[in-house]
């Protein structure tokens, strides 16, 4: 009879999820190696080979794994508010939540997901339009309008091109942080410039 799982052995698999979403992350996924990922998780190879079989598993993993989350606050979203510009603004919230702790994972899914094989990377990005094309149809209910022009999904698009790579100018220390400027991307999305309201925080700054 096998040997069981040991209780931490799932808080194991995250932990070295998330040590080779950062170096794939920084040097890419042709360029990380199983020996760079076991010494990242302060592990000997053979140990990270009990929990992972090989560095395309853990792509796999690490890609399904954010795309999956991505799809739970979008399902999570939609059942928790009714109207249209609650279920954006949650939608956004939720996402650039999502975002600031999942930087790698999300570098992970955009550019090595060409290194997936033709069946994951389907499955995956398959994921990923569902999630899109929820958007869309939030954006349709809250224009119906720019149905006939087919502008949802590019409104959708732009999006996410807002929130997406935040990352890359937001600064860990900076004044303001990512639950701030949630309300501001929507406030932008929804009402456009005139709409934006200053931060609780930076208000309370100037005041």
């Amino acid at each position: 009879m096998g040997r069981g799982r040991h209780a931490g052995y799932d808080d194991q698999r995250e932990m070295i999820l998330e040590r080779a979403a950062a170096l794939f992350a920084r040097g890419g996924y042709p360029g990380t190696s199983m020996n760079q990922v076991a010494e990242a998780c302060g592990l000997s190879k053979a140990t990270l080979y009990h929990y992972y079989r090989d560095k395309y598993e853990l792509l796999v993993s690490i890609a399904d794994g954010h795309v999956s989350r991505l799809q739970g606050i979008v399902d999570d979203a939609l059942a928790q508010e009714k109207t249209p510009q609650g279920q954006m603004r949650v939608l956004i919230r939720r996402l650039v939540e999502e975002y600031a702790s999942a930087q790698n994972e999300h570098r992970v899914l955009t550019e090595d997901v060409k290194f997936l094989q033709p069946e994951d990377r389907e499955r995956i990005l398959g994921k990923e339009r569902d999630m899109v094309a929820a958007f869309a149809r939030v954006v349709a209910a809250l224009r119906p309008d720019l149905k006939e022009a087919a502008m949802s999904k590019p409104l959708t698009m732009l999006l996410f091109g807002m929130v997406n790579w935040m990352f890359t100018w937001m600064k860990p220390q900076g004044a303001l942080a990512y639950e701030d400027m949630a309300p501001v991307v929507a406030d932008l999305f929804l009402g456009g410039l005139q709409a934006v309201q200053v931060p609780a925080r930076e208000a309370a700054a100037v005041g």
